[in-house]
């Protein structure tokens, strides 16, 4: 009796954008923190070198390496995309994407950009953006301030000025969500979540 041929399982990569203080973040992680999602996302986890803020865990918020491991990886070419903000370096590791996707798993990321393009560029028939809107450049400017108190004028002014040349980007992006109200937010990034699986589900047969 011969043994059946596995068919060949892929899953979705969600890259949520967004400008800093738009809650892209927050929607990612709440989104897999629903019952519903809990056991269909995986957060990837971005390689950096900036210094590990107060609550946060190796390898469970990040990576964190210094500039030299970072190089190495990058040598190696074993990080898919990276990106230089504020003087750290970020990027996102290949193998455990590369291996999440083979076993069919769905992979959620927050990147910026640049990040999102490249990955968007790598994996055309898996990669689904979606670019978080804050209500008005106001609010962001409060988002900010209030979330990072110990952050001074000039960093905050150098966030406002990206984030107005990455809003001006938002229609390449597949979709579109504004994060005025967190709850309902969370709900458009849910559907469309549960939109693409069921597209993915219908494409395999």
């Amino acid at each position: 009796m011969k043994a059946k041929k596995r068919k060949n399982k892929t899953g979705k990569i969600f890259i949520i954008s967004g400008p800093s203080g738009s809650g892209k973040t927050t929607l990612l992680t709440r989104l897999i923190q629903d019952k519903k999602i809990a056991k269909l996302l995986v957060k990837s986890r971005s390689v950096t070198t900036r210094p590990k803020r107060l609550g946060e865990n190796q390898g469970k918020d990040y990576f964190f390496v210094t500039r030299s491991e970072f190089s190495r990886l990058l040598k190696a070419k074993k990080i898919l995309e990276w990106t230089r903000y504020l003087g750290y370096y970020y990027g996102t590791p290949k193998g455990p994407v590369e291996k999440l996707l083979k076993e069919g798993r769905h992979i959620g990321l927050c990147l910026d950009l640049k990040g999102a393009r490249i990955l968007k560029k790598i994996y055309p028939r898996n990669a689904v953006t979606v670019f978080v809107l804050p209500p008005s450049l106001s609010v962001l400017k409060a988002r900010i301030e209030g979330r990072c108190r110990d952050t001074n004028k000039k960093e905050i002014a150098q966030r406002l000025r990206l984030a107005q040349r990455e809003i001006l980007a938002a229609s390449q992006f597949d979709y579109r969500i504004m994060n005025q109200n967190l709850r309902v937010a969370l709900k458009e990034l849910k559907k469309i979540f549960l939109k693409e699986k069921q597209r993915l589900t219908i494409n395999r047969g």
